[in-house]
């Protein structure tokens, strides 16, 4: 039960990514007062939490009710999660967000930006749906389940705590050392979207040769 906390942690938080969307969001609030930051961060962060269990616990219902297989979402998915960490070792998933966050900052009239881009797509996106959704399939029974909800809550949790100190975080951080741990961070997710397709693969001849 501790390997499952442990891998679906580094999983939620590779994908999701708080140390990388606090300068994103630092730049997007940058004319917002300090309450206002703080309103938006928490929003975005429930709205986000919400998606995320919705997908956590009725996404293989979903699946099931379109005709898709476990295993193919396992393949599709690890896929999916694999060309993310790509971008994030060559650093462009940084450049496409941060080119989304000067879109937003380029249109005055919008102020709140919680629900898009914070909450969606930059919190609970493809990426993090898909990892959810992988990771919940691996788990088994109810204390399965709970450990993987709470592996993600622990992550959002950071998340929170990321968006409220955004502004203090990248001063210590600065853009070297955040580019570091994101590379480090996309080989580690890289390994688990290959395990994913591995898993999804096998399960699928075991299947065909049943």
């Amino acid at each position: 039960m501790f390997e499952l906390f442990i891998s679906a942690f580094i999983t939620f938080f590779v994908v999701i990514d708080p140390p990388g969307c606090a300068p994103i969001y630092a730049s997007l609030t940058s004319g917002a007062s300090s309450a206002q930051r703080q309103s938006m961060a928490i929003r975005a962060v429930i709205i986000a939490t919400l998606i995320l269990l919705i997908f956590a616990l009725f996404g293989e219902d979903l699946l099931r009710a379109l005709g898709i297989s476990l295993d193919s979402f396992r393949i599709a998915g690890g896929i999916m999660l694999f060309l993310i960490a790509l971008e994030m070792v060559f650093e462009k998933r940084t450049q496409r967000r941060e080119d989304r966050a000067q879109k937003i900052i380029d249109t005055p009239e919008v102020e709140d930006v919680s629900v898009f881009p914070m909450a969606m797509p930059m919190i609970a996106g493809p990426g993090s749906i898909a990892s959810v959704m992988l990771t919940m399939a691996r788990s088994e029974g109810t204390s399965g389940t709970l450990i993987v909800l709470a592996a993600m809550g622990s992550v959002l949790l950071l998340m929170l705590g990321a968006l409220l100190l955004a502004g203090p975080l990248m001063r210590v951080l600065g853009q070297k050392i955040e580019a570091v741990i994101t590379r480090l961070l996309g080989v580690l997710l890289a390994a688990l979207a290959a395990q994913f397709v591995i898993d999804g693969v096998k399960a699928s001849f075991s299947y065909h040769s049943l």
